[in-house]
């Protein structure tokens, strides 16, 4: 009589079951251990806002399971040691999970598997969280993309698979089989962190991620390619948050979008196309989430951070649609990706002050920190990154705000101070209300400044 196999399954930025190809495998096995191993390397230096996105998503997964009269398995510490001992608690011969290409998930992953390899125990990667996994889109000469164009056209010819429906029948492994035995091993509760006062978080969770994206489909693709520009009408899918824990997986959306035409749904598709292409390029080049993608701007001047960078990071710059985006940010841990990068730009190139500040405070408190299309959003701002906008491209925030919020709306949902002002003041450019504070710069003065710092380089 053959034994039963047994396996883990190991969450991590696929916090779901539905469209899961990693889960799919390991439940071919006769039972299965849902894990999840809480990595003081991650959740230690997160922020607020990650920190209870990331319990909240745990939670709705665990309801998921209890559903299935079982539990999500939590273990804290350095997943080397715990993922080991828990496929060895269960007498598990293989650990499954979504590869990771990220610069810390990849060295992670050669560790475990290294250490899960000493007892003859496979780590076996099925997927990834992107539709293209990072190196599979290569140009003619066998090389990596460099330009996004070029990529998003052959990653569209690529292809990739059919969703894949949740599993069933499945023989669940829990907490009480992984503590049972000589080798078991006690689990932990997911934690439930407190939130800063005024911070609140969107609803977590493979159920909501769902409901949020058909509400989309239904009610605001349409518009997107017309209003995904304008932070007033908040007409984006918010779906980056979903996307970043994995609640939904791109080759969903994807699969949604091919049923439907318009200029929305292509426009739609060329923003997944970013995310992907910003993951493939820190793949090959991952000491670019810290260092410059191109180097030569390593050696402008910039400002020591300081009072401009303090004021800035609490919304007090005294430029309206700045303060509103980042007050925003403190608020929600979201921001809307224009305002993303008129607050970048006004942080590099008004108050001189280098892109990796800015990009730490994102990742601190940005409830969607995506590592890869973060920092090089930032690069991309200052300069320095892949199809970077030109640095002498300075966005005038007053001309911006009233652009892109030409009432006024965004910048009064989010500066109080600015609320109540008169039908014939500017609220881009509102002058001396009680409570606001004056400009910290002239932007005239600044990007002059900006560009004369550009040309020392170029020299």
């Amino acid at each position: 009589m053959t034994p039963p196999t047994r396996t883990v399954m190991w969450f991590r930025r696929d916090l779901r079951l539905a469209d899961n190809p990693a889960l799919l495998d390991a439940c071919a096995a006769d039972g299965v251990l849902p894990l999840y191993v809480l990595d003081p390397a991650l959740w230690d230096p997160a922020g607020p806002s990650r920190r209870g996105y990331l319990a909240a998503s745990l939670r709705s997964l665990d309801a998921a399971f209890r559903q299935r009269q079982t539990r999500l398995s939590v273990l804290r510490g350095d997943p080397v040691r715990q993922v080991l001992r828990a496929a060895r608690a269960v007498r598990a011969e293989r650990v499954h999970v979504a590869a990771d290409f990220g610069p810390y998930g990849s060295r992670r992953d050669r560790a475990v598997a290294e250490a899960l390899a000493e007892h003859d125990i496979e780590l076996v990667r099925t997927g990834s969280p992107y539709a293209v996994a990072p190196g599979r889109v290569r140009n003619g000469s066998g090389d990596p993309y460099k330009v996004y164009t070029p990529f998003s056209k052959a990653w569209s010819e690529h292809g990739w698979r059919d969703p894949v429906e949740a599993p069933t029948g499945v023989g669940w492994l829990g907490p009480e089989d992984l503590a049972q035995g000589p080798q078991g091993v006690e689990g932990v509760e997911i934690p439930d962190p407190a939130l800063p006062e005024g911070l609140t978080l969107p609803e977590a969770g493979e159920r909501a991620a769902r409901s949020r994206w058909q509400e989309y489909l239904d009610e605001g693709l349409a518009d997107y390619r017309d209003h995904r520009d304008r932070p007033d009408l908040d007409a984006t899918s918010h779906m980056s948050v979903h996307l970043k824990w994995g609640e939904i997986h791109p080759r969903t959306m994807l699969a949604d979008l091919r049923d439907r035409g318009g200029p929305g749904t292509a426009t739609y598709r060329k923003e997944l196309a970013w995310r992907e292409f910003y993951a493939d390029v820190l793949h090959h080049r991952p000491e670019t989430a810290r260092e410059y993608l191109r180097p030569e701007f390593a050696a402008m001047e910039y400002d020591e951070p300081g009072a401009a960078l303090t004021a800035w990071q609490e919304g007090r710059t005294g430029y309206p649609v700045v303060d509103a985006g980042m007050r925003q940010l403190r608020a929600t841990g979201w921001m809307h990706n224009r305002v993303r990068m008129i607050v970048a730009s006004f942080l590099v190139k008004d108050l001189h002050v280098e892109w990796q500040h800015g990009a730490r405070h994102f990742m601190h408190w940005l409830v969607d920190g995506d590592l890869a299309s973060n920092q090089h959003g930032w690069q991309w701002v200052a300069g320095s990154g892949t199809d970077a906008s030109p640095y002498f491209r300075v966005f005038n925030p007053t001309t911006q705000g009233r652009k892109f919020d030409p009432d006024g709306v965004y910048v009064r949902r989010w500066l109080p101070e600015l609320a109540d002002l008169g039908p014939d003041v500017d609220p881009h450019e509102p002058g001396d209300v009680p409570g606001y504070p004056a400009p910290i710069i002239d932007h005239a003065t600044e990007r002059r400044e900006a560009l004369a710092r550009l040309e020392k380089i170029k020299q």
